[in-house]
């Protein structure tokens, strides 16, 4: 772990499409560089998971109640993963006053945090478009199914690669096809190809970008 100098203040956004590695990469940065780390789907998924226990009833008003009483802590449940509660997630995303609710949550999160990273689909281009560092990441639907089957046997054992391919190009067709916030790679965003990349390469390839961001910004670490 590299200890940053305390005068430094930086802001990453980290966008990409499903289960190409930008959680994983975000992890690795916030651990390596001491960046609090965010995963706005996560958010998503918090919101699906009280909505499913409101008997799948809600509305803006709800919402607002919800997403205002979320904590870090609240992030961190194993629910969060539950099939419905990622099939609830994607649907709700698309609604406007849900992604202005969950807005306020990520914007106090970088605006108390002197090092952050946020992970998601609309972070560069909406929640932070004045980030320090952009990354954008991508990876064959090839080789995201591969890395995801292992996850999705979890939950379905008798799920095959071909199911897996078919939910990841449907969910990446949702994100960037929506309306409303949909994925885009920003202009400034630095590319990130995970599909040939092993876990340690693509974990030395972020370190050489953020290093190097971070000394062009402020002369040194």
């Amino acid at each position: 772990m590299i200890k940053l100098n305390k005068k430094i203040k930086f802001h990453i956004a980290a966008d990409g499409t499903s289960a190409s590695g930008k959680t994983t990469g975000g992890k690795y940065i916030s651990k390596y560089f001491g960046f609090k780390f965010l995963s706005s789907g996560a958010l998503y998924r918090y919101c699906a998971l009280k909505i499913l226990k409101n008997n799948k009833k809600y509305n803006a008003e709800l919402v607002k109640k919800i997403a205002d009483s979320i904590t870090m802590n609240d992030l961190n449940h194993n629910q969060l993963y539950d099939p419905k509660v990622t099939q609830l997630s994607s649907i709700i995303a698309k609604k406007a006053y849900v992604r202005k609710a969950l807005k306020k949550f990520q914007i106090n999160f970088i605006k108390n945090s002197r090092l952050a990273i946020i992970e998601g689909r609309d972070i560069g281009s909406k929640i932070m478009p004045k980030a320090d560092l952009k990354l954008y990441f991508k990876c064959s639907i090839k080789e995201k199914a591969k890395r995801r089957l292992k996850e999705f046997k979890r939950l379905n054992k008798n799920i095959s690669l071909k199911q897996v391919e078919k939910a990841l190009i449907r969910r990446d067709g949702n994100d960037t096809k929506r309306k409303i916030s949909p994925l885009i790679k920003t202009k400034n965003a630095v590319l990130v190809d995970t599909t040939k990349l092993r876990l340690k390469e693509m974990e030395l390839k972020l370190l050489n970008i953020v290093k190097n961001s971070i000394i062009n910004k402020y002369g040194n670490l």
